[in-house]
C-alpha cells in the first residue's frame, strides 16, 4: 500500500481524492454578465456628471479660443488694410514723394500683419491648451518647468537665430528700409530685393547678391528715403571771371530744370554754393542740388556734362591738375653726320685729322 493510504488508516480517516492537474474552462453564466453590467452602469451613473462637466468645459475653452483667434486675426487684417489704403491715398502727392512707395508699404504691412497674426495665434492656442490640460487635473508644474528649461537651453543654443529674428521684427516695425531701397549695412551695400525676419537680401553694384543676417547689422544708411543731394565741384583757372562763371552755370541750371526727365528728378533749384577752395593756379566752385532719392549720381553726371559743354562754348577752361610742360628738343650733334675713320682713308682728310690722337704736351722739367 502507498504511504498516503497508510497514514489515512493510522489516523482513522479516508483519503481525499487528489485534485486533477487539468482545470476545465469556466463558462460565464448569465448571473456573472448581469453583475458586470450592473457594476458598469453604477460606475457610469456615479461619474457621468464629472465627465460631462469636463467635456463641456473643454468644448467651451476650444470654442472661445477659436472665436477669439478669428476675431483677433480679422482685427489685425483690417488694421493692415487700413494702413495700405492710407499709403495709397498719399501716393502721388508731395507727402507721398517724401514717404515710401505703395508697394513697399504694402509689403511692410503684410510682413507686420503676418508676424502679429502668428504671435496672436500662438498665445491664444497655447493658453487654451494649458487650460484644457488643467481641466483634466493634470499637474502643469513639471510641464511648465520642463518647458522653461528647454526654452532656456534653446535660447542659449540658438541665440543668433533669436537675435536675427528680433532684429528683423523691430526693423520692420520701425520701417528702417524696404524692398527697392539702396542701403549701406556696413557689412554690405546695395539695393534691397527681399526683406525677411532673419535675413535681408541685397543686390550689389556689380550684380552680386548679399545675404545679410539682421542680427549682424549694427547700423543702416538708407540712401532712398527722403531726398538726396547732388554735389559737383567745378575747377577753373584762378584768372577766370567769377561773375562770368556764375552766369554760365546759372544758364545750365535753368535749362536743366525745365527739361524732362530732369525736372522730375530735381526737387530743388541748382545752387552755386560759392568757392570751395582757392589755389595759386585754380579755384573750385561748388554746385549743389536736392534730388529724388537714388537719382543723385545721374543728376551729377548730367550737370558735369552740360557745364563742360557750356564752358567750352564760353571759352572757359576747366583745369584738373598741373599742366604738363612741353619737352624741349635737344641740340643737334655736329658729329652725327661724320663718318668713322678708316685705315684706307686719306690721313690728311678732316675726318682723319679729327680722329687722330692728340699729341701729349711735354711737361717742362
Amino acid at each position: 500500500m502507498s504511504l498516503p493510504v497508510l497514514l489515512a488508516l493510522a489516523t482513522g480517516s479516508t483519503p481525499s481524492p487528489s485534485p486533477s492537474t487539468s482545470t476545465a474552462p469556466v463558462t460565464p453564466t448569465l448571473q456573472d454578465a448581469q453583475e458586470s453590467a450592473t457594476n458598469a452602469a453604477s460606475w457610469v451613473e456615479e461619474n457621468w456628471s464629472t465627465w460631462l462637466s469636463i467635456g463641456l468645459r473643454v468644448l467651451l475653452i476650444l470654442v472661445i479660443a477659436a472665436a477669439l483667434r478669428v476675431f483677433v486675426r480679422r482685427a489685425i487684417t483690417k488694421l493692415i488694410d487700413r494702413m495700405s489704403r492710407t499709403a495709397e491715398a498719399v501716393d502721388g502727392t508731395a507727402l507721398g514723394g517724401l514717404l515710401v512707395n505703395v508697394e513697399r508699404r504694402r509689403q511692410r504691412s503684410q510682413a507686420i500683419g503676418s508676424v502679429l497674426r502668428s504671435v496672436a495665434s500662438f498665445l491664444i492656442m497655447g493658453t487654451a491648451a494649458l487650460m484644457v490640460l488643467g481641466t483634466f487635473e493634470i499637474n502643469l508644474a513639471p510641464l511648465l518647468a520642463s518647458a522653461g528649461v528647454a526654452g532656456v537651453a534653446i535660447g542659449f543654443g540658438a541665440r543668433n537665430l533669436v537675435t536675427d529674428f528680433l532684429s528683423g521684427v523691430f526693423m520692420i516695425l520701425e520701417d528702417q528700409y524696404g524692398v527697392g531701397d539702396t542701403i549701406d549695412a556696413g557689412v554690405a551695400s546695395g539695393e534691397v530685393i527681399e526683406v525677411g525676419l532673419r535675413v535681408t537680401k541685397l543686390r550689389g553694384d556689380n550684380g552680386e547678391i548679399w545675404y545679410v543676417r539682421n542680427g549682424e547689422v549694427k547700423r543702416i544708411g538708407n540712401l532712398s528715403q527722403g531726398w538726396a543731394t547732388a554735389g559737383v565741384d567745378v575747377t577753373v583757372r584762378a584768372s577766370e571771371d567769377l561773375d562770368r562763371v556764375r552766369s554760365v552755370i546759372d544758364e545750365v541750371a535753368e535749362t536743366l530744370s525745365k527739361e524732362e526727365p530732369w525736372n522730375e528728378r530735381l526737387w530743388g533749384p541748382i545752387e552755386i554754393l560759392g568757392l570751395d577752395s582757392v589755389l595759386l593756379d585754380s579755384m573750385v566752385v561748388r554746385v549743389s542740388a536736392k534730388t529724388m532719392p537714388g537719382k543723385a549720381l545721374s543728376v551729377e553726371r548730367e550737370i558735369r556734362w552740360r557745364i563742360k559743354r557750356a564752358f567750352d562754348a564760353a571759352d572757359i577752361r576747366i583745369v584738373g591738375g598741373p599742366v604738363a610742360e612741353p619737352e624741349e628738343e635737344p641740340a643737334p650733334d655736329p658729329t652725327e653726320n661724320v663718318a668713322a675713320p678708316s685705315a684706307q682713308a686719306n690721313p690728311a682728310s678732316p675726318q682723319a685729322m679729327a680722329a687722330s690722337p692728340i699729341t701729349p704736351t711735354p711737361v717742362p722739367k
